[in-house]
C-alpha cells in the first residue's frame, strides 16, 4: 500500500482534498475501507432520512462535483489509479442507492447490501466507467453501483412488499 501524505506535508487545499477523498480519514482504516466508507455513509445518512428526497440529491450531486475533484487530487498525490483509502466514491454511491428509499430499517439496510454488492460485482457499465481516467473513474463506478442498488430496492419492494416494505 502506498504511504498516504503526512499531514504536515503540501498544501492546506491539498490536504483538505485528501481528507475529503478519504472520507474525513474513514478510508485509513486498513480492512475493507470501501465497506467501511459505505457504512459512514448510511450513519450519516440516518438522521436526515426524513428530508426530502430532493434534499439528498442535492448533496449527492454537491458531493459528486467535490469528490471527483478531490479524488482526482488524492489519486495524484498518492500516485495510484484507484487508491483504497479514497471512499468518498463510496460515500456518494451509499447516499445515491438510499435517495427516494422509504426510510425504514429494511428498506435501508437492503439499499446499504445491494449497494455494496453491485460495488464489488461492478455489473455493465460500472466495470467500464472504472476505466475511465482521474476522478472520473473513480466516482462513476459507484455512481452506477448505487443507481442499480436503489432500482433494485424499489423492485424487490414491488416484488415482496411484506419484507422490504
Amino acid at each position: 500500500m502506498v504511504n498516504p501524505p503526512s499531514s504536515r506535508g503540501g498544501s492546506s487545499f491539498a490536504r483538505l482534498c485528501l481528507l475529503l477523498a478519504t472520507g474525513f480519514n474513514l478510508g485509513r482504516i486498513p480492512y475493507a475501507p470501501g465497506t467501511v466508507g459505505s457504512l459512514g455513509a448510511l450513519l450519516v445518512f440516518l438522521p436526515f432520512r426524513h428530508l426530502p428526497w430532493t434534499f439528498h440529491l442535492s448533496v449527492v450531486a454537491l458531493l459528486f462535483a467535490v469528490g471527483t475533484y478531490a479524488a482526482n487530487r488524492a489519486a495524484l498525490a498518492l500516485s495510484a489509479k484507484d487508491p483504497p483509502m479514497v471512499i468518498i466514491d463510496e460515500i456518494v454511491g451509499c447516499w445515491v442507492a438510499l435517495l427516494a428509499i422509504p426510510p425504514r430499517p429494511a428498506p435501508l439496510l437492503c439499499a446499504f447490501a445491494l449497494f455494496r454488492l453491485f460495488d464489488i460485482w461492478k455489473p455493465f457499465p460500472a466495470g467500464r466507467a472504472e476505466n475511465l481516467s482521474g476522478g472520473w473513474g473513480i466516482m462513476l463506478d459507484d455512481l452506477v453501483a448505487g443507481v442499480y442498488a436503489n432500482l433494485s430496492v424499489w423492485l424487490l419492494r414491488s416484488w415482496l412488499p411484506e419484507l422490504i416494505g
